[in-house]
């Protein structure tokens, strides 16, 4: 099953291409995830009431791990003072799905939809967020499909050792959806040891760059912070157009003052 969280059942719909109306996405840089979070709320609040059409927040965390509501505490594997010392705050949240690590050099996007607005339903959105992040990693000559059960990007899903590039956990209320998706495009992986990745003890956890690294391609420096914006590009463009939306840009001010 997604990672989903639902306090309402979403009105059925058309599926994927019903709705007409423009996407806007946003570039909002490196954001603290508290901060991030409050924005969700307020656009996912405006767009229930439809004082706003659908948003595509785009942007990184500085280093945090987040918990699904119903996630177990036991899967975050490093000791508290270690993460105190780091500076890596522990945020319970309302979406679905287990631990998750966001930081420097990943890709976060936030879906703001209205679902029946759209003629969507909510499986069919997942699809979409999951084709989008395949989408941009083929984008960047990196191969990513989907593993049966196990929400989220993966590469080489069926192989001897499949690696999660792209983690997923939305939340639906009042028929919109925020939270959203986590790209790795140049992550220090080695963080993803303080954690059991979505609660997967052993799970391998991988990056654009280390994939291009594998294939003996050359890949920008993972301090680039250019590399996660045009990840962000190529994601919205596929989200958009597997969605059926026009896609239209905004800048992160007037995108604030939507809130």
């Amino acid at each position: 099953m997604p990672n989903v969280e639902t306090n309402t059942r979403p009105a059925p719909g058309l599926g994927v291409g019903a709705g007409q109306e423009s996407l806007t996405a946003a570039w909002l840089g490196r954001v603290a995830y508290r901060e991030a979070w409050a924005l969700q709320k307020q656009l996912a609040a405006r767009r229930a009431d439809r004082l706003i059409g659908d948003r595509l927040l785009l942007l990184e965390h500085p280093a945090v791990l987040t918990l699904g509501r119903h996630a177990e505490d036991g899967h975050v594997l490093a000791r508290p003072d270690e993460l105190e010392r780091r500076g890596i705050e522990v945020i319970r949240v309302e979406r679905g799905g287990e631990v998750t690590y966001h930081g420097p050099g990943q890709l976060v996007a936030y879906p703001i939809i209205g679902l029946s607005d759209r003629g969507l339903m909510l499986r069919p959105l997942v699809r979409a967020l999951e084709g989008s992040m395949e989408d941009a990693c083929a984008a960047f000559g990196v191969t990513a499909g989907r593993r049966e059960g196990h929400p989220g990007a993966w590469v080489d899903p069926d192989g001897p050792q499949p690696r999660k590039i792209g983690a997923l956990g939305v939340r639906v209320e009042r028929g919109v959806t925020y939270h959203g998706i986590a790209l790795n495009v140049a992550p220090d992986l080695a963080d993803f040891d303080l954690i059991d990745p979505c609660g997967m003890p052993g799970l391998v956890s991988t990056s654009k760059a280390a994939e291009l690294r594998r294939a003996g391609g050359d890949d920008a420096p993972a301090t680039d912070p250019a590399a996660v914006a045009r990840a962000g590009e190529a994601f919205a463009t596929a989200f958009a157009r597997r969605i059926g939306a026009p896609l239209a840009w905004e800048t992160p001010r007037s995108m604030a003052a939507t809130a």
